[in-house]
């Protein structure tokens, strides 16, 4: 639901939830009044860091770990600093937990930006930071401080400012209206209890308004065959999991038990009566379980079955993903501004790619002068030439290493100031990018709201997947190396990159063959997808 479904405003959702957790530091955890003076710039973390919670360190690594990019508290670390603190090892570092935090959600940016604070806090005012307090201490009270927001009703005050933390888009129940009439089961698991869930979920299915005001009513269930409430997300997706699986009253919030699902008898007068649910009836919701209660409840037979959408790697695409085996969509609302700059860049970028391989054919041939020096028979006038050629060579080189280098920085800063590209790490794909680009994973910019069962869709040579309409395209099949490709060419003349699909998939399965999302023909909208 999270940030699927529901897409928070950080600059105010973020902003309060922030709030409350400095609140929390100073009267719970005995930080400085000073605290209370600092602000949210909801824009300057961005998904995919990394904590070093033990040096006060915020990283971006590429896909394989190298740190590219590193700030200690809001200061950039040098080359030197870099290498020394993570390249100077024999043995890798695995950067997991206990001593490094993921950055990979959107609610955590908030507390990843007051770590920050706090470190250059704590190095700029000695003994102003909680006696003992290094830096994964506090980091370890930043996060008791969130929990405490959760536990003390602090975050669930603010939904009566719902209207302002949440942007609205009427373009769900229509959305959910048409997989259901294609004959689809819809579930709803999030982490979040049912109180707030239906809060939620009724300001962007509700159409109930009462003076201004939205009325809460349980109307949006009739959108899905079951919800399941306070999952505990990834602990859900383990099959031995064994919490228990209770049935939420919808009217009280009040919890029953079951029997893996089965409604039970209830001890006591005060329970409400429990029925089965029938075919027709509304949806059912509960509290807890497994992902072993949902395959039951919906009658899943073969995991294959099963799409998920969700906005987190960890906790909702790689356990679904991996464990299960469920076709999996990754909600980046991020990547809807990089599409447009990477767009707007493409001249610049182009340029990169010339000069880089301009400082490539100039590294060769100071290569192949090196070798002659070493291995050949020259005499000494040869030997001259070849020494004076290597140090022109080597000057031009370093002109345009210099000037490459500044135009990439450039480039990424244009993305972000701090961070860059998110999906890239100079050339190499982030880490973020890496655990998302996993084969058969669908990466779409927006929210889950595009989603159509019915529709085609092509893909570019970028890995770039669009949304056409039925009958405004026509198809040309072609082999190569033994894959099948399809030609999409729009009839009005616009013409699209060639369309990958399976060897195995025939052009009249494209609709339904594995890792391609159908999407709502009334846009054009951008997916990123990568096949082994």
């Amino acid at each position: 639901m999270d940030y699927t479904l529901a897409q928070y405003k950080p600059e105010t959702f973020e902003s309060l939830a922030y709030g409350g957790t400095i609140r929390k530091l100073v009267y719970d955890l005995g930080y400085p009044q000073e605290l209370l003076g600092w602000s949210f710039d909801w824009k300057y973390m961005v998904r995919g860091l990394v904590l070093d919670k033990k040096r006060g360190n915020i990283l971006k690594m590429d896909r394989h770990k190298y740190v590219k990019v590193a700030y200690h508290g809001f200061r950039e670390m040098s080359k030197e600093e870099k290498v020394g603190t993570y390249g100077n090892t024999l043995i890798r570092d695995s950067f997991d937990e206990p001593d490094y935090a993921l950055i990979d959600t959107l609610f955590s940016l908030a507390e990843a930006y007051l770590f920050a604070q706090l470190v250059d806090f704590k190095d700029n005012n000695p003994g102003k930071i909680p006696e003992g307090a290094d830096y994964a201490r506090m980091y370890k009270d930043v996060r008791a401080a969130v929990d405490l927001c959760h536990r003390d009703g602090t975050l669930k005050q603010m939904v009566a400012k719902i209207q302002k933390g949440i942007n609205e888009d009427t373009s769900i129940v229509p959305m959910l209206k048409m997989l259901r009439d294609s004959g689809r089961s819809t579930f709803l698991v999030t982490n979040s209890l049912w109180d707030y869930t239906n809060v939620v979920m009724n300001f962007l299915c509700g159409s109930h308004i009462l003076d201004g005001i939205r009325t809460c009513n349980f109307d949006w269930l009739k959108y899905f065959d079951v919800v399941i409430t306070g999952s505990a997300k990834p602990g859900f997706f383990h099959e031995e999991n064994r919490a228990n699986l209770f049935q939420v009253e919808p009217e009280s919030g009040m919890l029953l038990n079951t029997d893996n699902g089965t409604p039970m008898p209830q001890v006591g007068n005060s329970s409400p009566k429990i029925v089965l649910k029938e075919s027709n009836a509304p949806c059912r919701v509960f509290q807890g379980g497994s992902v072993g209660h949902l395959h039951k409840l919906l009658s899943i037979e073969s995991s294959s079955q099963v799409l998920y959408v969700g906005d987190h790697i960890y906790g909702d695409i790689l356990r679904s993903k991996k464990v299960l085996g469920w076709r999996t969509m990754l909600v980046v609302p991020e990547l809807e501004r990089e599409v447009e700059l990477l767009w707007g860049l493409r001249d610049s970028r182009k340029q990169l790619r010339l000069m880089r391989n301009e400082r490539d054919q100039i590294e060769d041939q100071i290569h192949h002068l090196k070798w002659s020096l070493k291995f050949e028979d020259l005499n000494a006038d040869q030997k001259e030439k070849i020494s004076v050629a290597m140090n022109e060579l080597e000057l031009q080189r370093d002109q345009v290493r210099i000037s490459h280098q500044q135009a990439q920085r450039e480039c990424h800063q244009k993305f972000h100031r701090t961070w860059g590209q998110l999906m890239k790490t100079g050339y190499q794909n982030s880490r973020f990018a890496h655990q998302r680009l996993i084969p058969g994973n669908i990466i779409v910019r927006q929210r889950g709201t595009r989603f159509h069962p019915g529709n085609y869709v092509g893909m570019g040579k970028d890995h770039t997947l669009y949304a056409l309409k039925e009958g405004n395209v026509k198809f040309e099949t072609h082999k190569l190396n033994g894959r099948k490709w399809v030609h999409v060419e729009a009839k009005d003349g616009y013409e699209l990159h060639p369309v990958y699909a399976k060897a195995s998939a025939a052009l009249s399965q494209l609709k339904t063959a594995s890792g391609i999302v159908l999407l709502d023909a009334s846009t054009i909208t951008w997916f990123f997808i990568l096949e082994e």
